[in-house]
């Protein structure tokens, strides 16, 4: 018997290991068992949802019957009133808990919603939208109000923007910009709220019967109040009346990712007003400091503002005298402020002192004038100057010598093959031994070549006919002879003298334009003589001979748009899949028409121009001014050559919020999250 166990042993460990093999690669195979496909589920609370007269409260626990987990819980749950000390939202296993830390109020509706952050733990699926609800009062309220918020500016939907409303007070009619004071979106949290999710909708819940009015804040320090003009904002006049009344949803049954089985119509509570629309923006009116000055060159330093300003800093030189020492290169609202020094004696100091007199920001919220002394010190110093300079008359000599040793290379090979007609072959070669030893030495290397002012030229090469030609030059002129500026029309086979003007362009001291009649399927020709253009320095441009080509007439489309309405104050902006602009054009009777279109898919914006300078210009909460109106086309134009398409377009005849093609909207809506339906994935499998 001990034998025969003994031999019966090895066998039995054998099938072991083979059976553990199988087991362990039954685990890895896609037949392993069905995916779990059931979201959580609550089965405790606490306390009970819906509970009322729930006063001392200090943590909510939800219980599911599964691990879950909150994906992103600080930037998609909120609690609403708003919690001044921020709340700890753990998940632990099947159990979610939400610590408060602030004293709850009397008679109010505690909501916190979670939104779709609750996912279980092994295959992500979502529990759907969650939201919280107990009162602290005899009864809890349901009603809801939900809108879009978007950038003033462009439309585009803003992601994670606090959403907050203010009740008005009982027994005032609700139908006045005055029933709030004007300082409580500045001193006063809010009382309920609600955070944009990606495609910039909100819904804020457990209303009360009542009247409120809407903000929006991008709350840089989490206090609840607009009290940083840094803060992105939105506010309306709207008098919101919460209201429910019963309706019909269409919700789509799926088979897999794919495929859907049917639709099937859930009655539902529909909550009013589901339409609120808000617009924010920065004020113009930011804090104003000094943000930083830095000299990259001798010949320059720099000046950066937080804000603009309508005045000009005062300079006083502190090692130098000031005095028209300055070529001031200013940007259009003085934010950034470049100042060239004209003097040789003053660029070349190492350190200037200034003593710099600027309005700032104060303590108030006003401007008032601060002093400050600067000390710049170049970045590119004069140690460095020299040695970038002796390196270019290094490489210089290098490339003259070369040049030099070839051309006399050329001029002995001439001599040799003239030497064996002559006879003269010996006496060559002995010259040519004696100048070998002395090549470098009898080489005189000439100074460094001029180095011409720089520039740059724009539409140059193929223009449209209702462009011009801008000169960039790198630093600011002291000189332009317009009689070494040519310009001439190719007639024929002859270019003949054609009118130009040539002329600095506005408040921009660097960029100058040549304006002329262009006309289509046409070639031009530019012509700048040595030195037309000399700069503060003394440094010339070299001659310049360029031709300009304008396009054939039958390569451009035309665009007419008719305003349905009065938009007579309108500016119609034809923009790039890019969402940038094109070309910009002014509504005049009804109509905006863009001439000279290259080809191409186009989208139009239109702002009304409520000042009437050009520009679309931001609100101020303060001055209770809303920014100028924004709408987009919410279609796309497609445009080829030859084409002159007409476009009606009543710019409010779809909701603001669905304006915005969503080709040029770069706030995607994040992927919602469903049941992944894999079984049935596998089972097609």
């Amino acid at each position: 018997m001990k034998k025969s166990s003994l031999h019966i042993l090895p066998i039995l460990m054998i099938a072991a290991v083979l059976l553990l093999f199988l087991a362990c690669a039954r685990i890895g195979t896609p037949d392993g068992g069905p995916y779990d496909e059931t979201p959580p589920r609550v089965v405790h609370t606490s306390p009970k949802f819906g509970a009322a007269n729930e006063k001392n409260v200090k943590k909510v626990t939800i219980e599911f019957d599964e691990i879950v987990r909150i994906d992103n819980a600080m930037d998609k749950v909120v609690i609403s009133p708003p919690q001044i000390q921020q709340p700890e939202i753990e998940a632990n296993g099947r159990r979610i808990t939400v610590t408060l830390f602030d004293t709850l109020k009397a008679d109010m509706t505690y909501t916190i919603d979670f939104a779709d952050a609750i996912v279980d733990n092994n295959e992500g699926n979502p529990y759907g939208d969650y939201a919280f609800t107990f009162s602290t009062g005899e009864q809890v309220d349901t009603f809801q109000v939900s809108g879009h918020v978007l950038n003033a500016e462009n439309l585009e939907p803003i992601k994670g923007m606090l959403v907050g409303l203010y009740k008005i007070g009982e027994g005032e009619e609700g139908d006045s910009v005055r029933e709030l004071p004007d300082s409580i979106f500045r001193t006063t949290p809010f009382e309920r709220i609600s955070r944009t999710d990606s495609r910039g909708h909100f819904v804020i819940k457990g209303l009360s019967p009542g009247q409120y009015r809407a903000f929006a804040l991008k709350d840089l320090n989490q206090n609840y109040v607009y009290d940083q003009r840094a803060e992105m904002v939105a506010f309306s006049d709207r008098i919101l009346t919460p209201s429910s009344r019963p309706d019909i949803r269409p919700d789509t049954v799926w088979h897999d990712s794919i495929h859907y089985d049917s639709i099937v119509y859930t009655p539902y509570t529909h909550y009013f007003p589901d339409d609120i629309v808000l617009t924010a923006f920065e004020s113009a009116l930011q804090d104003r400091h000094l943000l930083k000055s830095e000299r990259p060159i001798l010949q320059k330093f720099s000046l950066y503002f937080t804000a603009p300003c309508d005045t000009l800093p005062r300079l006083t030189g502190l090692n130098f005298n000031s005095d028209g020492a300055f070529v001031i290169d200013a940007s259009e609202h003085n934010d950034s402020i470049d100042y060239w020094i004209r003097d040789s004696l003053i660029y070349n100091l190492d350190t200037l002192q200034i003593q710099l007199d600027f309005f700032e920001t104060d303590t108030t919220g006003n401007y008032s004038i601060t002093t400050d002394t600067l000390r710049m010190v170049s970045k590119l110093t004069k140690e460095r100057i020299a040695r970038d300079l002796q390196e270019r008359l290094d490489e210089w000599a290098k490339e003259y010598k070369q040049q030099v040793k070839a051309e006399r290379r050329a001029a002995e090979k001439a001599a040799k093959e003239e030497g064996k007609e002559t006879g003269k072959q010996e006496e060559d070669k002995q010259e040519r031994k004696k100048r070998k030893k002395s090549d470098d030495d009898d080489i005189e290397i000439p100074p460094l070549p001029e180095e011409f002012l720089a520039y740059k030229t724009t539409n140059i090469q193929s223009m449209d006919p209702d462009k011009n030609i801008d000169f960039i030059f790198e630093e600011p002129l002291e000189t332009v002879d317009l009689s070494k500026i040519h310009f001439s029309m190719k007639v024929d086979t002859l270019f003949e003298p054609a009118k130009f003007l040539f002329r600095q362009v506005p408040d921009d001291i660097r960029t100058y334009r040549l304006y002329a009649e262009w006309e289509a399927d046409s070639t031009y020709q530019v012509e700048v003589d040595t030195g037309a253009f000399v700069n503060i320095y003394g440094k010339r441009s070299e001659a310049m001979k360029r031709p300009i080509r304008m396009k054939r007439l039958d390569s451009y489309s035309t665009l007419f748009v008719v305003m349905q309405g009065n938009w007579d104050d309108a500016i119609v902006q034809l923009l790039s899949g890019a969402d940038k602009v094109v070309k910009s054009v002014k509504v005049e009777k009804g109509h905006a028409d863009f001439y000279f279109l290259n080809p191409g898919v186009f989208y139009l914006r239109l702002f009304r121009d409520l000042n009437g300078n050009g520009v679309w210009d931001t609100g101020d909460y303060d001055q209770h001014l809303q920014p100028e109106p924004v709408y987009y086309y919410p279609g796309e134009l497609t445009l080829k050559a030859q084409w002159e398409i007409t476009q009606d377009w009543n710019p409010i005849a779809t909701p603001l919020a669905k304006q915005k093609p969503q080709k040029i909207t770069k706030q995607k809506p994040d992927k919602e999250k469903t049941i992944k339906n894999r079984n049935a994935t596998r089972q097609r499998k």
